[in-house]
């Protein structure tokens, strides 16, 4: 299996960030309800790891994880433009309570798909089959996020010849 959908890997990354959560109260006496929110949504966490790599986007841990992002996004803005703080360490803070795991369970799901056994022609490696994936017809995961964004945003001319 490969590192990217190592379910073992995202629990570490789970277990560090309560960890820095856990440090970040006793240490720093950040709120009690802003921790309290963080350590609930990392057992959502927890939860989306039961199934993983395979993770419905219609599930209820699912989608409360999506709202708990949001959530634990409000009560940080709302605790730092109250507290001041330098901001290399309010980056460390979205960095690993807010950014990490939810970024890790996004690149381990894209990736997942052009690295599974299923998806790969013997002899190929994982980043010329996930390009030329496109030329052949059908493209998969964060290349075609990409495309749509570029072109939603900067619109290519039709070229006429």
């Amino acid at each position: 299996m490969s590192k990217l959908l190592d379910p073992c890997q995202r629990q570490e990354e789970v277990a560090f960030s309560t960890a820095v959560l856990i440090g970040l109260y006793v240490f720093e006496r950040f709120p009690t309800f802003m921790i309290g929110v963080g350590l609930f949504t990392n057992l959502v966490y927890f939860g989306l790891l039961q199934t993983f790599p395979f993770i419905m986007l219609t599930s209820p841990n699912f989608i409360l994880s999506c709202g708990l992002v949001v959530v634990n996004h409000y009560l940080a803005f709302q605790f730092f433009a109250e507290e001041y703080y330098p901001f290399s360490e309010v980056l460390a803070y979205f960095t690993f309570c807010l950014w990490i795991i939810p970024f890790a369970f996004f690149v381990s799901l894209s990736a997942g798909e052009n690295v599974l056994p299923s998806t790969m022609q013997p002899g190929d490696d994982v980043v010329s089959n996930y390009f030329t994936k496109g030329k052949r017809g059908k493209r998969l995961g964060i290349l075609v996020v990409f495309s749509f964004i570029k072109e939603a945003i900067l619109p290519s001319r039709q070229k006429i010849y």
